[in-house]
């Protein structure tokens, strides 16, 4: 039997919340402070979810704190400080939360914050930044919150990839962590590449706990939504302002994320790419099974020493 999809590219996150109470989802979106995951975690909180912002800016989130709070004075959220360009900061958060006796679990997860640089930079640990920000910064966060997030019963992952994850046929593995080539077009094709990987890494969250309950799905929000993703490169910026006419407002650009988030039959969303509030394709690498579980063994091996004393699962 078809499904039939009420939204499409044109619906707002308030669209997809509209009428709908999810006072008993506890939800945490990174990269909240501004540009669709701060219309994510406004949308959900407008909806009666508990939000937790996890913001590498302490300063602009304590401000979408307050943008939130004088629209909907009764929502619930609170600011965490997160950088997922540092493994130790992504590792002490996670230690932090798993201690907090007043979130006994987490419903919804999206993974939403992102980076993207004309110039080639590196995380504090060496790694490429956009992939380590896109990918590894997320998947050690993801790992470390599986009690929480096993714990809701029927938790929800959502990740944020881009259709520019079908540029690279092949997923270059050497060229992945630290490319040969430390240049602009090494940084340019690095968006394109984790991007890739988040999808692979959905997927292979579904097929790894899926059994357990958990629901997890890759979305691409919009062509050339409007946000603060390029705010380190002046390609982004100039890009965006060509074809400003084409793009999606945030709260646009939202709408696909959390309508997976919250969309009421969970088979309908599982191992899924979703593109305009529906169904999409996904390229024919994000199915190999061979360079996911290698991608999975790769992410492993590299967080493996933040991983702290809470047990990998």
């Amino acid at each position: 039997m078809d499904i039939k999809w009420n939204f499409d590219r044109k619906s707002t996150a308030d669209d997809v919340v509209d009428g709908r109470d999810l006072g008993d989802k506890i939800a945490l979106v990174t990269g909240a402070n501004s540009g669709m995951g701060f219309e994510t975690a406004r949308a959900l909180a407008s909806a009666g979810a508990r939000v937790i912002l996890a913001c590498r800016n302490e300063i602009t989130g304590r401000e979408s704190v307050a943008q939130i709070l004088r629209c909907a004075p009764e929502a619930k959220i609170e600011l965490v400080k997160l950088d997922l360009g540092s493994l130790p900061s992504v590792a002490l958060l996670c230690e932090a939360l798993l201690q907090q006796d007043d979130i006994p679990r987490i419903d919804i997860l999206i993974c939403n914050a992102g980076s993207m640089s004309s110039r080639y930079m590196e995380t504090e640990q060496g790694f490429e930044l956009t992939v380590g920000v896109c990918h590894t910064g997320h998947f050690l966060l993801t790992k470390l919150l599986m009690p929480k997030l096993l714990a809701s019963g029927a938790p929800r992952i959502v990740m944020l990839s881009s259709d520019s994850h079908k540029f690279p046929q092949k997923l270059d593995f050497g060229n992945l962590i630290n490319p040969v080539k430390k240049n602009m077009l090494s940084a340019l094709k690095a968006y394109s590449q984790a991007k890739l990987c988040n999808v692979l890494t959905a997927f292979e969250f579904q097929r790894r706990y899926g059994h357990l309950g958990l629901t997890a799905c890759a979305v691409h929000p919009g062509n050339m939504v409007t946000t603060a993703l390029a705010r380190e490169s002046l390609f982004g910026r100039i890009m965006f302002k060509i074809f400003s006419p084409l793009t999606k407002s945030p709260n646009q650009g939202a709408a696909t994320a959390v309508m997976c988030a919250i969309h009421e039959n969970s088979s309908d969303i599982a191992s899924g790419y979703f593109s305009d509030c529906r169904p999409g394709i996904s390229s024919s690498e994000t199915r190999n099974s061979a360079v996911a579980n290698r991608l999975w063994e790769l992410s492993e091996h590299l967080i493996k020493p933040y991983n702290g004393k809470i047990e990998a699962m």
